[in-house]
């Protein structure tokens, strides 16, 4: 009768182990962080937001006068200078985006491209995020502008940058950034390549509300540089308010670049502010997202 009772409890707690392995919880995937920008932009710069599949993306990037003569063009609102940028991107993948635009300056046309190579996560199991950009811009100014060695590829120039970015906190996400830029046709005087290096992030205050900023840096490198004696351009500063739903994003800022595209602040970029008010740009930035 012994042998039986013990029989019986070593098959109840055979079984009881096997339930409860079959019933334990599957481990938790680490998902990515939510939302450590609203959108893929940030005043001028790429953030390491990439849309979901299959979402089409549509900016409005609109740049006002230097506010240098104060009130009597409402400090550059109506004033000479304008740019602007309108364009379309579109995920192919939820971690690789394409997209296509056009600037008023120079009338770029511009192809584009993003890859997200790490999605920080929430448990911090991949502590940052990695994101490389690039683009290819044709500028569609006439020829005569292109001197008389006119060749179509003088209008080509091309940016890549290198995002890595962290999410803090609830309410805190900082990038930094490293990009090249190359243009085929330069002054003489200038070199066709700039290094440079950059800072922005966003300081959320309310459930839809955050503070914007910026600052990229054109680095002056004697070792790589075509002209003994050069200067390169001036650093791009720029600071905001954003306000963002699930579908939208809205940027107003002041900033010193007035090129929009990335390429032409490292490379042609003359404002400072050192200069204070005077060499400020109003601004505002509009995005649009559908899912298909």
């Amino acid at each position: 009768m012994k042998k039986y009772i013990i029989g019986l409890f070593i098959l109840v707690f055979s079984f009881t182990v096997a339930m409860a392995q079959e019933e334990a919880p599957a481990k938790k995937k680490d998902k990515p962080v939510r939302s450590p920008f609203a959108s893929g932009i940030n005043i001028d710069n790429q953030t390491g937001v990439i849309p979901v599949k299959n979402t089409l993306e549509m900016l409005i990037q609109h740049r006002f006068g230097k506010m240098g003569n104060g009130s009597s063009d409402l400090w550059g609102i109506y004033g000479a200078g304008t740019n602007i940028r309108t364009g379309l991107n579109y995920s192919i993948l939820d971690n690789l985006m394409v997209g296509i635009g056009v600037t008023k300056k120079n009338m770029y046309t511009d192809f584009q491209v993003k890859y997200s190579i790490l999605e920080q996560t929430r448990e911090n199991t991949i502590p940052i995020a990695v994101t490389i950009y690039g683009n290819w811009a044709i500028d569609g100014r006439n020829d005569e502008v292109f001197g008389v060695d006119y060749k179509f590829s003088n209008r080509f120039s091309y940016f890549g940058q290198l995002i890595v970015g962290r999410k803090f906190c609830d309410w805190f996400t900082l990038q930094a950034t490293g990009s090249f830029t190359h243009y085929n046709s330069v002054d003489s005087t200038m070199n066709h390549d700039v290094f440079g290096v950059g800072f922005n992030g966003r300081v959320k205050f309310s459930p839809q509300s955050a503070f914007i900023f910026q600052y990229d840096i054109p680095l002056k490198i004697q070792s790589i540089s075509e002209q003994s004696d050069f200067d390169v351009a001036k650093p791009n500063f720029g600071v905001g308010y954003e306000v963002a739903t699930s579908t939208h994003a809205f940027h107003i800022f002041v900033s010193t670049g007035d090129g929009i595209l990335q390429q032409d602040n490292y490379m042609y970029n003359t404002n400072t502010v050192a200069n204070g008010w005077k060499d400020l740009m109003i601004g505002f930035t509009i995005t649009r997202t559908w899912n298909f």
